[in-house]
């Protein structure tokens, strides 16, 4: 009951109410929050704080940047949920707002677009080489498909196309990337495909910021290679694994382009199916699916696993 009251008396407000609707459709920041109300940032702040403290918003931080969004996963998030929803859209005020959001984030997409396209002749340059991507996607939804998926998580998300795929089939999903540049390019393309469940971290691979066990499904696409130790990278994904908890790995099979490493920063000239599995034990996770998808030059292979203890309790998981 206290929860509650705390959540209305937040909201309760005019500014605050406000504040809650633009963060219900988008995650912003204090001086974009700031240019679309046309208030102090002090003033906007301690409005921010009080959403907070309510447990309605949820903070965090990306570098130097502080990012508000809605609360996902809370006591008080359906209370944050009902109550934007229940604001209506054609309200003087709140129309005037969501017009000034729509100019932020087309300010956004602008930013990325640019950065996509400065990057765009070294990614179409790699995809010249392999499958085409669909057939890898289709190939993904095929083994994750009829494993109930709450929480998942997309580690090293680049343009954010795993929460695209996946963001409609689950209930929360996160991203995660160490380049500022493409979690903006992310978050612009789940907010355009109305993705509310979805969201984007600044986060590394190494040490990710979940606790053990909070994840039912973790995909790690075409990030491997990129990485001087991916055994650690599997362990620390094996970490935040539920039990039944599902690891999909997307990398090329073993290779002789050595351009792609003197040009596109490759560490590695593709796993074999023996070395994902030998870095899946290590971490205690027992294998279940192996595909290959010749390509030429390049073949794209997928691993699937679960955690251990889930193989004992349950013997096979449904894929």
């Amino acid at each position: 009951m206290e929860n509650l009251l705390q959540g209305l008396r937040a909201a309760g407000e005019e500014t605050r109410l406000r504040l809650l609707v633009l963060c219900g459709h988008s995650e912003l920041t204090v001086s974009e929050l700031t240019q679309i109300l046309g208030q102090s940032q002090p003033r906007v702040s301690r409005h921010l704080k009080l959403l907070c403290d309510a447990g309605l918003l949820d903070r965090y931080q990306e570098g130097s940047w502080v990012y508000y969004r809605l609360s996902a996963k809370n006591s008080a998030s359906l209370l944050a949920r009902t109550l934007v929803d229940l604001v209506p859209e054609a309200d003087p005020i709140v129309s005037r707002d969501l017009d000034r959001l729509e100019s932020v984030k087309k300010a956004r997409t602008v930013a990325a677009e640019e950065y996509f396209r400065e990057n765009a002749a070294h990614w179409n340059e790699i995809r010249s080489l392999h499958v085409p991507e669909e057939a890898v996607e289709e190939a993904l939804l095929t083994l994750t498909n009829g494993h109930k998926i709450v929480d998942f998580l997309d580690i090293g998300t680049g343009t954010g196309r795993m929460l695209e795929l996946f963001g409609p089939k689950v209930t929360h999903a996160i991203g995660v990337d160490t380049s500022r540049e493409m979690l903006s390019f992310a978050r612009t393309a789940i907010e355009d495909a109305g993705l509310r469940n979805c969201q984007v971290r600044l986060a590394d691979m190494y040490n990710l910021p979940f606790t053990n066990q909070s994840q039912d499904a973790i995909i790690i696409h075409q990030v491997l290679h990129y990485i001087e130790d991916p055994a650690v990278a599997i362990g620390e994904a094996a970490r935040l694994l539920r039990s039944g908890g599902l690891l999909a790995i997307v990398d090329f099979a073993p290779h002789n382009l050595e351009s792609l490493r003197t040009e596109h920063a490759h560490r590695h000239m593709g796993f074999d199916e023996e070395s994902i599995l030998k870095y899946c034990a290590a971490a205690e996770l027992e294998p279940k699916d192996f595909k290959v998808l010749k390509g030429d030059p390049l073949t794209v292979n997928i691993w699937t696993a679960v955690s251990v203890t889930a193989a004992q309790s349950k013997g096979t998981i449904a894929l």
